[in-house]
């Protein structure tokens, strides 16, 4: 965690909401990856990765992937973006299965929310199909692993 002095990019002076004028910001490409994990029994994931074609981890992808182009109608101060890319990568990891997305856009403004609500929403959609056999599957770890372009410049998290 960082401490700033920074203000909040949503907060007017007078601590109101509002959303961030971008205008005068240059189109450039940028590029977001986030993470999260759905934690699972041994049997579960096991259960998941033996699903034939059409399978669990196909409707998570999907569902990652049209959540990440709403995310300007589900987080109240986000811009729309024009995405030029959301991948998904959901894979089977010891205790779990983990969420990974990739957003890149070509926009005034960056696409991590883009990418954490892509991982978010995957996760979701599994445990919707998981709750039925495992009602203590829980959702973990949501982040933002790295991003690229703009003013900010580049991020990466430590592993």
């Amino acid at each position: 965690m960082t401490d700033s002095p920074d203000p909040f990019s949503h907060l007017d002076d007078t601590g109101r909401a509002r959303m961030v004028d971008v205008s005068a910001k240059p189109v450039t490409r940028r590029v977001a990856e986030a993470s999260c994990r759905v934690v699972l029994s041994a049997r579960t994931v096991e259960r998941l990765s033996n699903l034939p074609k059409g399978d669990a981890y196909a409707v998570a992808r999907l569902a990652g992937i049209q959540a990440a182009k709403r995310t300007g109608e589900l987080i109240p101060l986000a811009h729309p973006l024009p995405l030029d890319q959301v991948e998904l990568e959901i894979e089977p990891s010891g205790d779990g299965v983990t969420v990974r997305s990739r957003v890149v856009t070509t926009a005034r403004t960056g696409a991590e929310m883009e990418a954490l609500v892509a991982c978010s929403t995957a996760a979701l959609a599994l445990y919707d199909m998981v709750k039925a056999v495992e009602r203590d599957a829980w959702i973990t770890e949501l982040r933002l692993d790295a991003k690229s372009g703009g003013r900010s410049g580049a991020f990466r998290r430590e592993p």
